[in-house]
């Protein structure tokens, strides 16, 4: 059986949760399109906050192994824009990947802090997509 904090940063990003959508659940069925509306001027959209979110699934495993700063995928740090332009699937799977490398990390931590709290910003930012596809289609 997994330990409980494997099960809330699962809970949170993929498996079935009590409060609705998780963070991949959020993801589903968003277009590449829909992905980089903006709900107005100068916001992010589902598709930042996708990389975002994969981002810091990296820096917190990062923080649980020790490993350097510098081995994330992309150039830059927290915020990446994402205007329509590039590969969303790819960046999806950009996280998803991310999930799976603190996933493991997790498995051999007590960090228990820093594990909840990337499960916490998992479903925080699933919120926001949630929102943002209402938006777009009372629109």
């Amino acid at each position: 059986m997994a330990s409980p904090l494997i099960v809330l940063l699962d809970e949170a990003f993929v498996k079935q949760a009590w409060h609705g959508p998780n963070l991949r659940g959020s993801l589903r069925g968003v277009t590449a399109e829909q992905a980089a509306w903006r709900p107005a001027p100068k916001r992010h959209n589902i598709w930042e906050i996708a990389v975002h979110c994969a981002y810091w699934k990296y820096v917190v495993r990062r923080r649980l192994t020790g490993d350097k700063r510098g081995s994330f995928p992309l150039t830059g740090s927290n915020w990446f824009v994402r205007d329509g332009e590039g590969d969303w699937a790819a960046d999806v799977r950009l996280l998803q990947e991310q999930h799976e490398l603190l996933r493991e990390a997790a498995l051999t931590s007590n960090n228990e802090r820093l594990i909840r709290g990337a499960a916490m910003h998992d479903v925080y930012h699933a919120g926001h997509n949630t929102m943002f596809k209402r938006l777009m289609r009372d629109q």
